[in-house]
């Protein structure tokens, strides 16, 4: 795969040659990964990339690569564990002080300056998993399968800089954001003052989360047919459009892994484990200075959703206090005038 054409390696691995090559070093340098007698590093992390884009059973690899099913196993734990060590480096914002204003920002007339401390969104995902059955009545999600609810928050530029698995697809998304940023534990990237993220209706409004206006045109699909009309309109769609980011790392995480929709038969540790392995995977990939083709795809249509983002259905909305709840909508109220105005004087012009 290494020394053929480059779509098989991709194909087979979801990442180019020199990605996978660069990969390998890094696990063995970086975070501990060491060959066997019999079994080089390029073959561990063959198979290990393998089974996370193809979804493929240990029976699977065991044809696959000829090796026996407790080999198989033994390998996969060795370089999931060298990829913990991975997640907990690429995992996080480029910018922890979030003192820059995103290109994406800065560089649009649509978002700038109207949104210019904006630092990224949240959004919660279904992913689904084995569960036993004893335990699979609280773990079902709105699809009426077993799943993780797993929240995450990602740049601009396509970048995870935060994921939280392991609640159960029953939980609420708003439950799960509350008990995020009140853990310190988590380390969740919280905004500095005057900062903040990009939530759709489903979370609750707080400071540093700012949400669209409710009960009103929101998505794109609900522009085709008419354009915006009055300012909170023009609010939503704008918000609808940067939030999309969160919706476009999703879809090409969720079809770059094929396992996070056939998850094999694992621990439940270990299947939170391996869905943030292929975030940080997806990180690496990201960061990496050779060209992939997924997101090449995604970088040259800036409004291109993989048909894999498609928003979750939220099962309620809960009407609780709301607490930060003027500071956001002053927040929102000012960058609504500052888009009309904006859309006023092109109109002049």
């Amino acid at each position: 795969m290494l020394s053929g054409h480059e779509k098989r390696c991709f194909n087979m691995f979801r990442m180019t040659q020199n990605t996978f090559r660069q990969l390998c070093i890094d696990l063995e340098s970086k975070h501990g990964l060491l060959p066997s007698y019999r079994i080089s590093i390029l073959e561990k992390v063959s198979l290990f990339v393998y089974i996370l884009s193809k979804g493929a059973s240990n029976r699977d690899v065991q044809e696959r690569f000829q090796h026996s099913g407790e080999t198989v196993s033994r390998i996969f734990k060795e370089v999931l564990d060298a990829i913990d060590g991975l997640s907990s480096k690429i995992l996080k914002p480029r910018d922890p002080e979030f003192k820059e204003i995103p290109s994406q920002i800065a560089y649009d007339t649509r978002y700038m300056p109207h949104f210019k401390d904006c630092i990224g969104a949240i959004d919660g995902t279904h992913i689904d998993v084995i569960i036993s059955e004893e335990d699979q009545l609280r773990y079902r999600g709105r699809k009426g399968t077993p799943t993780f609810n797993v929240l995450a928050a990602c740049d601009f530029d396509l970048l995870f800089t935060f994921v939280l698995t392991g609640w159960e697809g029953s939980a609420h998304d708003s439950r799960i954001f509350l008990d995020c940023i009140s853990n310190p534990s988590l380390n969740f990237p919280k905004p500095p003052p005057g900062k903040y993220y990009l939530a759709d209706k489903g979370y609750p409004e707080r400071n540093s989360y700012l949400t669209p206006y409710h009960k009103i045109r929101y998505h794109p699909s609900e522009f085709r047919a008419a354009n915006p009309r009055g300012p909170r309109e023009v609010f939503n769609r704008a918000h609808s459009s940067l939030r999309s980011c969160i919706e476009r790392a999703f879809g090409i995480l969720k079809a770059r892994w094929k396992i996070l929709e056939k998850m094999p038969k694992y621990s439940t540790h270990d299947q939170n484990r391996i869905i943030c392995a292929t975030f940080a995977l997806h990180n690496y990939i990201r960061l990496s200075k050779v060209l992939d083709p997924a997101f090449n795809i995604m970088d040259n249509d800036p409004n291109f959703v993989p048909p894999k983002a498609i928003s979750d259905v939220h099962l309620m909305q809960e009407e609780a206090q709301q607490m930060g709840t003027n500071e956001m909508t002053k927040i929102r109220n000012d960058i609504t005038t500052s888009l009309m105005i904006a859309k006023r004087q092109r109109r002049g012009s």
